[in-house]
């Protein structure tokens, strides 16, 4: 294969404006009710403090080598983005989703078909909207010399006893998120007879088109169970079996994180905000959860404008 910086990156990403009142009526109607606060459903998991303009300024300050950025959204446009800009395409949930799922407010379920999205390159990365890069990065930061992606993963080598133990033994119910891993990993085990414990370090990954498209194939069955889960769900098929076919099938190179590489910031954590300048890590993301309130998602929001202040192409 030949060598990555020879190849365009592209860049996907998943945004929602939770604070769309359009949207949360949709939303509403889909869950049955007008308000939902457990981990899975919480507002958390939509708001909107417009961590994606501070992302793409991130991008454009040390990864300005993508060559298209993709924004896939459901029907919503960011309010301060240039949509004349070449590098900018939003793409619509309906455009690369089939009609059984939609709609839907499932990021699980989504990123199953991000690779439907048309003319996205062979190589390309993939961003929750409150991931964010915090040191210059080049294309051999996602890719290797040979084109093959690195799959960065959390070490957790007792990872599968563990969860069994928590849940068997010590009967505490497993959050969805991590649920959703197992099922991955469980899958690939089935198919592979490779259980990979690592854990999906909640960050920027890194992808082959061809590795994608050929996993959802070989699990095509699997994930068409998965198509009425309009909001997650317990048999949801989390994005990192794509990861881990690709080193089961020796098409990626695995490495481990840690704080100094990619950090995940609890935004309610106050302590995070000083780990992440302690360790100064190549890629964090601003964790939302329903441990988050809105003074919290405040705070978030100046932290970010305080460190990427200027403002980026993409914006008006």
């Amino acid at each position: 294969m030949n060598n990555c910086n020879n190849k365009e990156i592209d860049l996907v990403y998943l945004w929602v404006d939770g604070n769309d009142p359009t949207w949360q009526e949709k939303r509403n109607a889909c869950i049955g009710k007008p308000k939902d606060e457990s981990g899975v459903n919480c507002a958390g998991r939509y708001a909107n403090h417009d961590e994606l303009k501070f992302s793409l300024r991130s991008i454009e300050k040390y990864a300005p080598w993508i060559h298209k950025i993709f924004i896939v959204t459901d029907h919503q446009v960011p309010a301060w983005l240039d949509l004349s800009h070449p590098k900018i395409k939003i793409i619509d949930h309906q455009d690369i989703m089939p009609k059984d799922c939609l709609p839907c407010f499932n990021s699980a379920l989504i990123e199953h078909f991000i690779y439907r999205i048309p003319n996205l390159a062979e190589h390309f990365i993939y961003a929750n909207d409150d991931m964010l890069i915090n040191r210059p990065v080049t294309p051999e930061s996602f890719f290797a010399k040979d084109g093959l992606p690195i799959v960065r993963l959390n070490r957790r080598p007792f990872r599968r006893w563990t969860l069994l133990f928590k849940e068997k033994v010590l009967k505490k119910p497993l959050s969805n998120y991590n649920i959703t891993i197992r099922n991955s990993a469980e899958l690939v085990y089935k198919k592979y007879g490779i259980y990979f414990n690592g854990k999906t370090h909640h960050n920027i990954d890194a992808y082959l088109k061809s590795t994608y498209q050929y996993t959802n194939e070989i699990f095509k069955n699997e994930i068409a169970a998965t198509y009425s889960n309009h909001v997650r769900s317990a048999n949801d098929i989390q994005r990192n079996i794509y990861s881990y076919v690709a080193l089961a099938e020796k098409r990626a190179h695995l490495k481990y994180v840690n704080q100094r590489t990619s950090f995940r910031l609890h935004i309610d954590n106050e302590g995070n905000y000083r780990k992440l300048e302690k360790y100064n890590p190549l890629l964090f993301c601003m964790n939302d959860s329903e441990f988050a309130h809105d003074c919290d998602r405040e705070k978030a929001a100046a932290f970010l404008e305080k460190r990427f202040p200027q403002k980026s192409q993409f914006e008006k």
